[in-house]
């Protein structure tokens, strides 16, 4: 019986990369992304893919996942239209305020993200709602008259709502919205009781802010990609990934889109979960390194690790607290401007520095033809000889040599340097950047990433990889079919699920159990609507229970799983065991006399057992591969190093570096002292031949 094809689409910063599976069989395109006008990219991939499987739209029966990074653009540009927010008066000023914590204690010139609302679009509303949800000051009709009219002045097209303790008791909030909503039929409305109902009101401002902003581009961009799809035959609803790592419904996701903010990365780290559970690793090193930038992700028995917060438009890259925070669930990952595109340059000392600055699409590097003028780590890796300038992107695409050695060498002779020792310094100090950024991403959550296997894909992941690994000390490194397209194939093992949040700030022994239950209904009735409409059957819908609790008097919590529903009888005894349980394996000690505070409930809604595609490639008899050599740069000058095509390899083959190794859309580097192997899935092993760390 046939199997019901799919298709995923993953737009990244510099290419679209497209995976269709159908009866097992895996298909790919990659296309250059069109930053102008996303969908152009968005359907060139699909047509693509569907003419290499000999497939009609008609023929999807499957789903058609999309990852995107409209979001995240619209947010680092600042290319949205203005907004409006309304805040209860005397908290008007949240935005600017911020939290009132200091980054870095020793700089008197601290610098912040600017608020994406401007100071005179900020309107304040006569309210107060007291922090146990009793209502100190109503809302009358004048009032609410009053915002209507200033929000109709400011022209906005999108407003969001923060009123103060609106978390625990929203009856301003939607009593505000309906009125906008009847007043201004054109004007989206986003509700921090909705977007962020949780505690820390500088937290939940900025959180609703982002989502405002972001409502009046993802809505349109949504609703285009459905009708266009209709139109052109596929008869299956788009779904969405979210930054959690689940897909929803485009219209659950038009709603809220600060939840696809990381939506790509958050497929890739799926992938990488799917890729451990597959090769029997508990725990493994994700890196994803594209044209734009690179993502680490820390896989712990065989799941990445999620957080319920993260920041964006970081002032300072590795300085938490110097970019806007977003209050949502979202794998846990760091990302940095280290990827293909990224730019070489010196700086003021004379010294060589690499990204974050990218080429990105448009130009692209200079050897991409397309006018670029600065020598970017793509341009660095053709001059080493890494990349063949006739086989990139399978031959749909010709490298210009030429173009690349112009670049670097003028960049050479800025530093009083030969064209390929500045190239070596450019690979060398992104593979360092790189490093830098994991462990500093497994210090901050107490992560011993030594001897932790890693798995490398995007385009460039693979070329720079084992470099990576071996200056973390890695013991091996991980190549999975379909390396360069990995996170679009992560989509399509996303499950359907949506995460939701509701704090409920309590000591344990004075939980009011009626409320609790409220709670979980309330959050219930939602995750199983987001989910219906995303296709699901109602008796599919599942849930999985969490909540952030802390000591009382402490200022952060820690989630903690629960094995399930919380129930009245016992449910406080359980859930002080399940907080200490993790407390002890994070911290080595528990404080057994002192109160324990819930701060937030957390569901998720999800429909386990979606079936996954095929991931090992067809594999060669490895009989009529041609011997191949290049010219490689990076380890020695003028090195004479074996070049083999993956379909060439047999199981239990195992090749010394240094090796190349050519994949449709991609290159695997394989460095002197490491041995490469293919094994379960299709995927290639590189063994650190050198290495002392320990497997874990």
């Amino acid at each position: 019986m046939r199997k019901a094809a799919s298709i995923a689409i993953d737009i990244g910063g510099t290419f679209t990369d497209v995976v269709l599976t159908v009866d097992d069989k895996v298909f790919v395109e990659k296309t250059p992304t069109t930053p102008v006008e996303l969908l152009n990219g968005f359907f060139n991939g699909v047509t693509g893919v569907l003419n290499k499987a000999g497939l009609a739209p008609s023929d999807i029966s499957g789903s058609v996942v999309h990852a995107t990074t409209v979001v995240t653009n619209a947010l680092i540009e600042r290319c949205g239209e203005k907004i409006a927010m309304v805040f209860t008066e005397g908290f008007s000023d949240i935005l600017e305020m911020r939290d009132c914590r200091r980054y870095d204690m020793y700089d008197l010139q601290l610098e912040f993200p600017k608020p994406l609302v401007e100071s005179d679009h900020v309107v304040a509303v006569k309210e107060r709602m007291r922090s146990d949800g009793i209502v100190h000051q109503p809302l009358d009709e004048d009032e609410i008259a009053r915002v209507c009219a200033r929000i109709a002045a400011l022209g906005v097209r999108s407003v969001g709502i923060c009123l103060l303790h609106a978390y625990k008791n929203d009856a301003h909030e939607r009593q505000l919205a309906d009125s906008i909503r009847r007043r201004l039929p054109g004007v989206h409305v986003s509700l921090s009781s909705e977007v962020a109902p949780q505690i820390r009101e500088y937290w939940r401002a900025s959180t609703t802010s982002v989502n405002a902003y972001a409502v009046p581009i993802t809505e349109p961009y949504l609703g285009q990609i459905e009708a266009r799809l209709r139109r052109e035959g596929f008869s299956v609803q788009p779904l969405i990934m979210l930054s959690s790592g689940g897909v929803v419904g485009a219209k659950t996701a038009a709603r809220m889109p600060v939840r696809m903010i990381e939506s790509g990365p958050a497929a890739g780290a799926l992938g990488a979960a799917f890729a451990a559970r597959a090769l029997d690793t508990k725990n493994l090193l994700a890196f994803d390194m594209g044209g734009t930038t690179a993502k680490v992700c820390m896989i712990q028995d065989f799941r990445p690790l999620v957080t319920g917060w993260f920041e964006i438009d970081r002032m300072y890259r590795f300085k938490e607290g110097s970019g806007l925070p977003v209050t949502v669930p979202t794998a846990d990952l760091i990302e940095i401007g280290a990827g293909g595109g990224s730019i070489a340059r010196v700086d003021d000392f004379g010294l060589l520095k690499v990204g974050p600055r990218s080429a990105g699409a448009a130009p692209g590097p200079a050897c991409y033809g397309k006018g670029g003028a600065e020598a970017t780590v793509t341009d660095a890796d053709l001059v080493l000889g890494l990349l063949d300038p006739d086989k990139f992107l399978g031959g749909a695409m010709r490298l210009d040599v030429a173009a690349a050695k112009r670049v670097v060498g003028e960049l050479a002779s800025r530093l009083e340097l030969d064209a390929i020792a500045t190239a070596r310094g450019i690979y060398q100090m992104v593979c360092e950047a790189m490093a830098g950024a994991v462990r500093a991403h497994a210090a901050d959550r107490g992560v011993d990433y030594r001897g932790i296997p890693m798995l490398a894909f995007g385009g460039a992941g693979p070329v720079h990889a084992c470099t990576v690994a071996a200056i973390l000390n890695s013991s091996a490194v991980v190549f999975p079919p379909l390396a360069s397209v990995y996170s679009a194939f992560g989509s399509l093992v996303t499950p359907i699920r949506l995460d939701l949040v509701r704090s409920a700030l309590s000591r344990l022994s004075d939980l009011d159990w009626d409320h609790v239950e409220g709670i979980f209904e309330d959050l219930e009735t939602e995750g199983r609507k987001a989910l219906i409409e995303a296709g699901c059957s109602d008796a599919d819908v599942t849930f999985i229970y969490a909540a952030d609790m802390r000591y009382l008097g402490q200022q952060f919590e820690v989630a903690v799983e629960l094995p399930a529903r919380p129930a009245r009888d016992g449910g406080s005894k359980a859930l002080r065991e399940c907080f200490e349980s993790e407390y002890l394996k994070r911290y080595k000690l528990i404080q057994s006399k002192l109160e324990v505070e819930l701060v937030t409930w957390r569901v998720t809604a999800t429909v386990p057992g979606r079936a996954a595609p095929a991931l090992g490639l067809p594999l060669g008899a490895g009989k009529n591969a041609k011997r191949e050599f290049r010219r490689v740069d990076l380890w020695q000058t003028d090195q004479q190093v074996h070049v083999v095509a993956r379909e060439s390899l047999r199981p239990g083959d195992q090749l010394d570096g240094p090796l190349i190794i050519e994949e449709a859309e991609t290159t695997i580097v394989i460095p002197p002292g490491w041995t490469a192997s293919l094994g379960a899935i299709g995927a290639i092993t590189a063994t650190n031949n050198q290495s002392n760390g320990m497997r874990r």
